[in-house]
């Protein structure tokens, strides 16, 4: 017997799968650990409320606590390593300490108003 469900739409398996919506964007930004010891230069790769992939010109270690600096933006966040390449590591993936658009995504994707503009810069209509 052969038991075969609707197929889910792309938009709903990747909804699923991702606690925002990612977005494809180049940022230079700043890298300082929170221990003070280390700053670097680099550039988000992929973008989201909860976070971002990251391109550094060092070497970021698993777990490590980071303020990270937006340039184009100004803006500011405490975030975490949360994932290393294994093939790049200067390649890391970030979590925000509280998501929020930090980027200036201009035409931000829906859910990224389910969480909420917690810095109040976005405008309410």
């Amino acid at each position: 017997m052969t038991c075969m469900l609707p197929p889910m739409s792309a938009t709903r398996i990747f909804r699923e799968s991702r606690r925002s919506t990612r977005v494809p964007l180049k940022l230079a930004i700043t890298v300082d650990t929170a221990s003070g010891h280390m700053t670097c230069e680099g550039e988000t790769v992929i973008v989201n409320l909860h976070g971002a992939l990251i391109s550094t010109s060092l070497q970021l270690k698993l777990g490590t606590k980071i303020s990270i600096h937006v340039y184009l933006t100004d803006k500011h966040s405490n975030a975490r390593i949360a994932y290393v390449d294994a093939h790049n590591p200067l390649r890391c993936g970030i979590e925000l300490e509280q998501p929020r658009d930090i980027w200036g995504v201009p035409l931000p994707p829906h859910d990224w108003g389910e969480v909420g503009d917690l810095d109040g810069s976005r405008d309410r209509r």
